[in-house]
């Protein structure tokens, strides 16, 4: 249940993303909007995972579960029926506050059920593999539903996966808490939500328009404040919703700096990608889902091998490795064209799959056992509540990059294209007020393939500055993890059963474990 939870979960992810260009034509959208429809759906989710973990142990992590999948097929009905983006955002944003509730409660649930960090290895690699196989299919389900139909039926699917889910976990799911009373906390949670979210729109925002405009500056103090107000809130809290002494712990603080970092690089990096496929090579969505699931294949290829290896290879080879693999990969996808072949492509995602599968699986296991058992929880919810952080900022850095870089080099491929300067103009000012993706629109006449051809060109400058923040930002996580993580983690004493059997003493279970 735990697998198919966190399968519910990241469904929307690449279904959304795969589908981005069609949703921009749909509702004529800006490039800023666009942001907002992936955003939506990972905001609430940053802002709240942490209060959710909280909350299952507290109340129970199957009541949370029931509720993260009935918030995620009430999302995906009112995307299904949004005929502006606004309501797009709202479904998108009722979509992530499930995923809010089911991405520590699924963790959770496999630390409760298996305590012995080796044998929670192979679960959590099992849960990684569920997690791929989402992100892995979610494409291919878009394309296959934008073929025949309209983009807002790529949600049809969750509604019924939800509601089966749901049926199944009633009969199937044991209720479990956390030991020892848990409560909610208020100041940590509003000071968590105020951070991102003012983060995020400041972002967005700066790079639609101005970072010197009042209302991003604005936003932008708000956060810094709010971030100041967390930290204290957390440090004065008797019952903190993100204990700040799990940070004493290297490897906490390592997998949880890498899970940020490395998830700000990436999934702006298929923000940018898939209209890349949309704006530059003109393909339908089927043909950009059969790339992006050579991206997400690979892990889920590998997601249950490399769980097995977790106590086998130190954190400090995998991760790092993995990280450095993904930068490779990243640097030489700058050498991308319009004309770029499937085959020429597909080599350099199927080596970004590759290095994201040694990344994903061996980061969760790690940051749960490298603290003690009765914080697995909390550690698993700040471990993903801080990927989700990246998640948000991703679409918002590289895509405000993007619009950036494109709309200012545009003017000059228009030129170099032969255009003339009032058409130049008109371009520019469509390109300015509406986003790069606008300027797909417009027609010049006779003039129009030169000025998509002068798009692609200002498309590609943008992508490849995304690329390079990219393939920096992973390099940054690979040594963050170079820096701060150790060996593998000692193995952990169980009471009488064997391996993953019953439940740790009380000695042990408070015991810090060894990384």
């Amino acid at each position: 249940m735990a697998c198919v939870g966190v399968f519910v979960a990241y469904l929307p992810v690449t279904t959304v993303s795969v589908s981005l260009p069609a949703i921009q034509r749909a509702l004529n959208a800006s490039t800023s909007q666009l942001s907002w429809v992936s955003d939506a759906f990972v905001l609430p989710m940053a802002a709240l995972i942490l209060t959710a973990g909280v909350f299952g142990e507290a109340h129970g992590r199957k009541k949370v579960y029931q509720a993260g999948l009935a918030l995620s097929g009430l999302g995906a009905l009112v995307a299904l029926c949004a005929p502006t983006v606004q309501v797009l955002w709202i479904g998108q944003a009722l979509a992530g506050l499930g995923s809010a509730a089911l991405l520590p409660t699924t963790l959770a649930l496999v630390s409760h059920a298996v305590p012995d960090p080796r044998e929670r290895g192979k679960f959590i690699g099992l849960w990684a593999t569920a997690l791929s196989a989402a992100l892995a299919l979610g494409p291919v389900l878009a394309g296959l539903v934008l073929e025949h139909a309209a983009w807002r039926w790529i949600y049809l699917y969750v509604v019924p996966a939800s509601l089966l889910a749901m049926a199944f976990a009633a009969k199937l799911l044991t209720d479990s808490r956390a030991p020892g009373a848990r409560r909610l906390d208020w100041p940590g949670q509003i000071t968590a939500a105020l951070t991102i979210t003012a983060l995020v729109y400041g972002i967005i925002e700066g790079g639609a328009g101005s970072f010197t405009d009042a209302k991003v500056l604005v936003a932008l103090c708000v956060a810094a404040v709010s971030a100041v107000g967390f930290v204290l809130a957390e440090l004065r809290s008797t019952d903190p919703m993100l204990d700040l002494t799990l940070f004493r712990s290297p490897a906490f603080t390592a997998t949880t700096l890498i899970a940020m970092i490395s998830f700000l690089g990436l999934i702006g990096f298929f923000f940018t990608l898939s209209l890349y496929f949309g704006l530059v090579q003109r393909l339908s969505t089927l043909d950009a889902a059969w790339r992006l699931l050579i991206v997400t294949a690979v892990p889920l290829l590998l997601g249950a091998p490399v769980g097995r290896l977790v106590h086998r290879v130190s954190p400090r080879l995998l991760i790092p490795g993995g990280l450095l693999v993904t930068t490779a990969a990243l640097l030489t996808l700058t050498g991308i064209d319009a004309g770029t072949s499937f085959a020429s492509l597909s080599w350099r995602l199927a080596l970004l799959g590759l290095g994201m599968a040694f990344v994903i699986t061996p980061m969760t296991a790690t940051a749960v056992s490298a603290v003690p058992f009765r914080q697995a929880g909390m550690a698993a919810a700040g471990n993903n509540a801080f990927r989700q952080v990246g998640g948000a900022l991703g679409p918002a850095v590289l895509g405000a990059l993007l619009s950036t870089e494109a709309v200012g080099a545009l003017p000059g491929h228009l030129t170099d294209a032969g255009l003339g300067a009032q058409a130049v103009g008109q371009v520019t000012a469509v390109a300015e007020s509406g986003g790069i993706g606008a300027v797909g629109a417009v027609d010049l006449g006779a003039d129009t393939p030169r000025m998509l051809a002068a798009l692609s060109e200002s498309f590609l400058d943008g992508l490849q500055l995304c690329l390079l923040v990219a393939a920096a930002l992973t390099l940054l996580a690979a040594v963050v993890g170079a820096a701060l993580l150790r060996g593998p983690s000692a193995p952990s004493r169980t009471t009488a059963g064997g391996p993953g059997q019953g439940r740790p003493s009380e000695a042990e279970a408070t015991a810090p474990a060894r990384v």
